[in-house]
């Protein structure tokens, strides 16, 4: 007994020791907030002093100075972020996460987004390479002389980050542009729909927007039939690329801005607010901060990575932005030569009076974790990038043996004259609305809907960025992959920069934007057909007409509105629904008041979502394989082709193919509901009076890789249940995937990672709140401080409040050292 009670007592001594370890280990991963810091790379002393949130304020002699103290707190603070953003850009996740990142790295090498960057590089204006540099040189600092222990994912990983460079930043700039937009993927899920179904009912599966007619097109399908894309080896690449590709243009994401005139508020200045819409990620893409140079005061979000405050308010303007998402990318099909694969199909021209040009080639080394090196040859054709040379020896395009044709991307993120970091820079620096829109000259991608309010009491909003012009012979409008020797699908320009959209000191009294459709009546250019659907935009149009007068705090409370406008046009469907599961009459009794409101206490709205996703599934999926449905349909939310299908009581569509019966709408809708009660049963019980949609609908903060490791998950990913849903204002997208740990449905992984509201009459009311907390480490107070009060709809001061305790960390340039 004895040597048990001594056996038991050293157990718990090694067990002290290890917790004494971890607390010894945790403490040194936090960064130095207070003193004095000797860094090489500063060229004058400079003030960093964090707020109780962890929020700093820069105080510096120039902009230069500034860049450089950013990129100090960005490393102290996300240091893995950043490296997680560098390895995604440069396609080296292989590297540190193994085997599993690999295809991911194939397709980002085949894109060649850090080649891009390089050669971006060289073209930037030498301030702007200057404040980059900065930049880096702050980051560097840190992991020379700052970090006293690496963050757990390094310890965990095995891993040691290595000096950032300015390449990287504009790396990662392109890939926040690809993160907003998705064209290619559109394209190539039409090819890949063109294959199993006529263009007709493609384009009623994939409609346009509210209100509108397809464009005309050539009979796509039979084109891809005729160049024989129709065989297995083919429709495993078209098949392939989506998953190894980083998610790009996701349905149903969107963003929210609005400013009112002075005319129209209660302080008779602008008001404004903004909230982008974006990945929700462990730790949000935001991190708040203020810089304060001799002439220059701001605040607001920051993009670790990158320079400079991308969202927010100076002394002079606010400005915020929602996503435009043009079509800007297009794919081509490129030809093979089939006596010699290094060539491709071209237009007649005296360069290529044969017909034929030769693919530039680079050829890529991927180190892989525990595995040998992978190398492989990428190529560019005269449009650009040959994606589909991501693929393995399998994923080619026809005949394995001898492929027929590749697939490239015209993307105009990747031109070499794009500059998306000295335009953003300008902007911060503009003193006016109409300084602001010379600012925004240079603005290529991602384009934006910027609305901005300066101090002397106007308001604009202009969507800069560059959009290419399709000829007009041109019968696919950037829809569908086109052939890429037929020259009449080239690009003919671009949009020219003073006729993008613009408007000012609009007689209403406001501004908005929500993704919808920008371009007015008659408008000379095409910019896309897949806008965002309209019902955020029309609630914000709503309740900024309902009073003549707008104060900051009914700007909040629009921002926490969970109504949704898309319930009404098929809530009538589900309510006259007929199921013959038990807990229908339960269902229908949440149903009967039900008015769109998606309160997170509330069941119907759990009821309608588990519906919607069933009848889409009962009325689409039929049509199309199962692979194609499962990997890339079955997240979509369908609300306009339901709308369509049900406003027309669209037989061809309700009747299912695989039984003998034919089905009416009405069956297929009472169906829907018994298969959803089914599985909400399953899950929630069967007493409906207790369902919460904020059971299922939780944000998810992915964590990069750990959400995907299950004893790691809990410690860095965060969730909290939430309200709203896809189409409300308070956006939280609904993902009709399940969970890949969980297997649950409806949860929301893209939503409001940044809530900002602006006031120009007093600064010091104005208001942000990020998604997570301003630390990506876990042992931090400030890791997950922020995800409460953001799922309330709650804010913190976006200035510095006089009076506040701060920590203050003196940083000074290694020269003045005694």
């Amino acid at each position: 007994m004895k040597w048990f009670k001594r056996g038991a007592w050293g157990v718990l001594g090694l067990l002290l020791l290890a917790l004494a370890a971890l607390a010894v280990y945790a403490w040194r991963t936090l960064p130095q907030t207070e003193g004095r810091w000797v860094l090489p790379g500063a060229q004058a002393e400079m003030r960093i002093e964090r707020d109780a949130d962890g929020v700093p304020t820069l105080r510096a002699n120039s902009e230069r100075d500034a860049a450089y103290a950013l990129g100090v707190v960005h490393a102290q603070d996300r240091l893995w972020q950043l490296e997680t953003h560098r390895r995604i850009a440069s396609g080296r996740l292989a590297e540190a996460f193994g085997p599993s990142a690999l295809e991911t790295d194939r397709f980002l090498r085949a894109l060649g987004v850090r080649r891009a960057a390089a050669e971006q590089w060289q073209r930037l204006p030498a301030a702007s390479q200057g404040l980059l540099q900065a930049y880096a040189d702050g980051v560097n600092a840190v992991l020379q002389r700052g970090v006293r222990a690496l963050p757990p994912e390094f310890l965990i990983l095995g891993l040691t980050p290595e000096p950032w460079q300015p390449v990287d930043s504009l790396a990662w700039a392109t890939m926040m542009a690809w993160d907003l937009g998705g064209n290619w993927n559109s394209e190539l899920l039409r090819l890949r729909l063109a294959l199993q179904l006529p263009v007709e009912r493609i384009h009623q599966l994939m409609p346009p927007y509210p209100g509108e007619q397809p464009l005309p097109t050539m009979d796509f399908s039979a084109f891809y039939r005729s160049l024989k894309l129709d065989g297995a080896a083919s429709v495993t690449a078209w098949q392939r690329l989506p998953e190894m590709a980083p998610e790009s243009g996701i349905e149903g994401v969107g963003s929210n801005n609005w400013v009112v005139a002075g005319s129209h508020s209660r302080t008779g200045q602008p008001l404004l607010a903004n909230d982008p819409h974006l990945k929700l990620s462990t730790p949000t893409l935001w991190y708040l901060a203020r810089v304060q140079v001799p002439g220059l005061q701001l605040a607001g979000a920051t993009l670790p990575g990158t320079p400079g405050v991308l969202l927010g308010q100076n002394g002079h303007i606010a400005w915020g932005f929602t996503n435009t998402a043009p079509d800007v990318q297009d794919l081509y099909i490129e030809a093979l030569d089939p006596q010699d694969p290094t060539r491709y199909r071209v237009p007649v021209t005296p360069a290529t009076p044969d017909g034929w040009a030769r693919f530039e080639t680079t050829t890529e080394t991927i180190k892989v974790k525990g595995q040998p090196d992978v190398v492989m040859t990428v190529r560019r054709s005269r449009h650009g990038p040959v994606i589909s040379d991501a693929g393995t020896t399998p994923d080619v395009l026809g005949p394995a043996a001898k492929p027929t044709h590749v697939l490239a991307l015209r993307w105009t993120a990747l031109d070499t004259d794009n500059d998306p970091i000295t335009a953003s820079l300008a902007l911060q620096r503009a003193t006016s609305v109409q300084a602001f829109f010379e600012a925004t000259r240079g603005w290529v991608a991602p384009m934006q809907n910027m609305v901005v309010a300066d101090t002397a009491g106007r308001i604009g909003l202009i969507s800069p960025g560059r959009v290419p012009v399709r000829k007009p012979e041109n019968d696919l409008h950037g829809l569908a992959p086109a052939p890429g020797w037929d020259e009449k699908y080239d690009w003919a320009g671009w949009v020219p920069v003073d006729e993008t959209p613009r408007e000012t000191d609009p007689a209403r009294g406001w501004l908005a934007t929500a993704n919808q459709r920008i371009t007015p009546p008659g408008y000379p250019y095409f910019f896309t057909s897949e806008w965002g659907l309209p019902y955020r935009q029309q609630r914000i149009e709503q309740v900024l007409g309902s009073r003549p007068k707008h104060s900051l705090d009914d700007l909040a409370a629009l921002q926490a509105d969970e109504l949704s406008l898309a319930v009404p046009a098929l809530l009538p469907w589900l309510q006259k629904a007929r199921s013959v599961h038990p807990l229908a009459p339960a269902a229908q009794a949440q149903l009967a008041g039900f008015d769109g409101r998606m309160a997170a206490d509330r069941a119907a709205p759990l009821i309608f979502w588990a519906w919607q996703r069933q009848l889409a599934r009962a009325l689409f999926a039929d049509d199309v394989s199962e692979a194609l449905w499962e990997k890339s349909l079955s997240g979509r939310n369908f609300q306009e082709a339901l709308e369509r299908v049900l406003r027309a009581d669209d037989a061809a569509w309700c009747d299912h193919r695989a039984t003998p019966l034919a089905e009416t709408c009405a069956d297929q809708a009472g169906l829907a509901l018994t298969r959803a009660l089914e599985e909400l049963q399953q899950r929630f019980g069967a007493d409906v009076a207790r369902w919460r949609w904020g059971d299922a609908h939780q944000a998810r903060g992915e964590h990069r890789p750990f959400s995907r490791v299950p004893v790691l998950v809990r410690l860095f990913e965060l969730r909290t249940p939430l309200g709203g849903d896809t189409h409300t204002v308070n956006v939280s997208r609904v993902n009709l995937r399940p969970d890949r740990l969980t297997g649950d449905l409806f949860h929301s992984d893209h939503g409001p990672s940044l809530r900002a509201l602006y006031d120009l009459a007093d600064p010091a009311k104005s208001r942000v709140m990020t998604s997570t907390g301003q630390s990506g480490n876990p042992f931090s107070a400030h890791f997950r401080n922020f995800v409460r009060p953001w799922a309330e709809v709650k804010y913190r001061p976006l200035w510095p409040e006089p009076g506040a305790p701060s920590r203050v960390l003196v940083v000074q340039p290694a020269q003045s050292t005694p």
